[in-house]
């Protein structure tokens, strides 16, 4: 007679123990993904800290100028050059500037979904990379292979480990990076209002308001 609840075991055992080393090399792979947006994240902070100081009354008529500033990020320079194109276009201006500025939002805010699913993913990632070595550890100090219980400990412990770390650190860029994007944001739509054409601001106004309701 078949022994189920011994086939089902011996099913389960097998699915984990064969999740293993996808899950190493997850974690490798996020681990090159997280020294990445660490350097995009540097060169970044390095652009933000070279920003001349613009006071809050002065911003709006250094955007009204239309002018690449120093005092603003490329982001919003490269909207505000944008911008100025959609400008000397015929047709429905304030619709295409509406469609600038919700694209715009789209693709930042969308930059952001692979550091969220990073803070969610690595250390869940890391707690799977310790509970599969844990199960086959037990199994080996049930045998006395204590060499393969000393090496299924380091497994797990170390990929405990980095799934912590890449998710601490994902966290902090995620943090950091979302204020700079809510700024940039804040910015972009100031120079909408500073640059639409005050025949179609009114327009504008009224497109707004209606997507914020």
């Amino acid at each position: 007679m078949i022994d189920l609840g011994a086939m089902l075991k011996t099913f389960i055992y097998l699915i984990s123990s064969s999740l293993l080393y996808p899950v190493l090399l997850l974690l490798v792979g996020l681990t090159l993904v997280i020294i990445v947006y660490g350097g995009s994240f540097f060169a970044e902070w390095l652009e933000r800290i070279r920003l001349k100081p613009c006071a809050p009354q002065s911003l709006p008529q250094l955007l009204k100028s239309g002018q690449p500033s120093t005092s603003v990020s490329h982001r919003v320079n490269r909207y505000v050059r944008a911008l100025q194109q959609i400008r000397r276009q015929d047709g429905d201006v304030e619709v295409s500037v509406e469609n600038l500025l919700q694209e715009t939002s789209l693709r930042l805010w969308k930059s952001m979904d692979r550091l969220r699913i990073l803070v969610r993913a690595a250390p869940s990632l890391g707690l799977i990379g310790t509970l599969i070595p844990m199960g086959t550890g037990l199994a080996a100090l049930g045998q006395g292979d204590m060499t393969r219980l000393t090496t299924d400990l380091v497994i797990a412990f170390t990929t405990t480990v980095v799934g912590l770390a890449i998710g601490t650190i994902a966290f902090f860029l995620y943090t950091v990076r979302r204020r700079w994007i809510e700024e940039d944001i804040k910015n972009m739509e100031l120079a909408t209002d500073m640059l639409m054409p005050d025949e179609k601001r009114g327009e504008y106004e009224i497109l707004k308001t209606a997507a914020n309701h």
